[in-house]
């Protein structure tokens, strides 16, 4: 059964390695195993002490296998006790087959870099591996009665191993750390780059409440003008009110009618003073989706101040518009910052002349087409690329600059296309391209 603490704090990849390395000895005692059937090709005849030296050593191999996956011990002391077990197996093999001139003998060299291999990173094991192997190394040779000679020249030629293994286990153990370095401040790169995502975000939030906020106040002097109408109406039926309390006899029917009149003035204003508040708050709770000609008339009635004193407003709105994929809120904005544009621009051409606002609204093979044309001074080719930049203002109209750039900005947040274009009569024509809205699943 498996420690609570170590499943309680390993990471997922301690984890995966512990698995792996299990997986790892247990591969190693099917390998030993059959090796057993290939013992008479090998050394062509059968020696009975192999199989019990093979059958001991995959059964430790199997133990520490599961005490790896379990974690019993830690992967250092795991790696220590399949170094000895390695040697002590191998050991015996070379002694039971010949000694120095056992065909298992080179095998003593590989050692090290086996234990290399199921111990990366860590360099105790590895060590001790090389210092136990050139041990057996040494005793293999003496027991086998070779010269001294030659027991030197393989303890020479095993140091050299030795030490690739050695700095095997070094390099995988730099390499990894660069790794893990490496990953760390890909991390930090992406936590950084998130957070400045997120200032963008919020200063494009701010940018459009600016815009916003500064197209409230050119409609509130309209907006006051609306309101004065019905107020006016008011006070002067509360005047009537008044003179008429004062009669013996006053006429109910009347007052009755002027009250109802009174409260529909009332209305009237609330209603004014509702529609401009809507229009001020941020869009952000907005639907995904709305209809264009709600989204006009509302655009309209908005700029209904700055619109008054143009000669003409033409609207051709074909009838039976799709629903756009764009919030009514979102849509109103940018309608209600072209047309202000728009009556800024007619209002200040030289020479004067009859202003002419046309606003068109048809379908289009990719969704709606809205268009806003004025008769106003245009734009000069040269301005026509930076029109929607941030901060970028020309003298035509004072709404330029921010305005439309909060208008693209928004437009293209829903996959829409805003543009401006001289028409060849004159003026400034503003494109909004909308995509449909998806229809309502059934």
């Amino acid at each position: 059964m498996r420690p609570a603490t170590l499943s309680a704090t390993s990471p997922p990849e301690l984890e995966s390695q512990l698995q792996l390395r299990r997986r790892n000895f247990i591969l190693c005692a099917v390998v030993l195993a059959l090796s057993l059937v290939m013992q008479p090709l090998t050394l062509g005849r059968v020696v009975p002490e192999m199989y019990w030296v093979h059958l001991g050593w995959c059964a430790a191999f199997i133990f520490l296998g599961i005490a790896v996956g379990a974690g019993w011990w830690s992967p250092r002391n795991i790696g220590m006790a399949a170094a000895v077990v390695s040697l002590a197996g191998l050991t015996l093999d070379i002694q039971f087959t010949g000694g120095i001139v056992s065909p298992f003998f080179p095998s003593l060299y590989a050692v090290p870099l086996i234990i290399c291999v199921f111990t990366p990173g860590h360099r105790r094991p590895t060590q001790v591996a090389c210092v136990l192997t050139l041990v057996c190394l040494l005793w293999v040779s003496w027991a086998s009665g070779a010269t001294w000679q030659a027991t030197v020249s393989q303890g020479l030629s095993f140091v050299f191993v030795a030490w690739v293994s050695v700095l095997g286990s070094q390099t995988f153990r730099r390499l990894r750390d660069a790794e893990r370095a490496a990953d760390q401040e890909r991390l930090v790169a992406l936590e950084r780059l998130a957070e400045s995502e997120r200032l963008r975000a919020q200063a494009d939030l701010h940018r459009a409440e600016m815009a916003r906020l500064a197209l409230v106040g050119q409609l509130a002097a309209g907006v006051a003008h609306q309101v004065n109408n019905p107020l006016s109406y008011v006070k002067a039926n509360l005047g009537y009110i008044e003179e008429e309390l004062r009669e013996p006899t006053p006429d109910l029917e009347d007052l009755r009618r002027v009250v109802d009149e009174t409260q529909q003035g009332v209305l009237r204003i609330q209603h004014i003073v509702t529609e401009l508040r809507h229009f001020s708050r941020t869009n952000a709770q907005d639907d995904d989706a709305c209809a264009v000609a709600e989204a006009l008339a509302k655009a309209r009635w908005l700029a209904s101040a700055e619109l008054r004193g143009l000669s003409e407003l033409v609207e051709d709105v074909a009838p039976d518009l799709p629903r756009v994929r764009m919030g009514l809120g979102r849509l109103v904005e940018v309608l209600v910052k072209l047309l202000v544009n728009a009556a800024q621009a007619v209002d200040a051409a030289q020479p004067r002349r009859p202003g002419r606002i046309v606003l068109r609204a048809h379908a289009s093979q990719d969704g709606v087409r809205l268009e806003v044309e004025d008769n106003g001074p245009g734009f000069p080719e040269a301005v026509l690329p930076r029109l929607f930049e941030p901060f970028f203002t020309f003298s035509r109209a004072k709404a330029a600059g921010l305005a439309l750039s909060v208008c693209r900005d928004q437009v293209e947040r829903v996959g829409g296309t805003l543009s401006a274009e001289n028409p060849p009569e004159g003026g400034v024509r503003f494109v909004l391209n909308l995509r449909p809205a998806p229809l309502p699943a059934a």
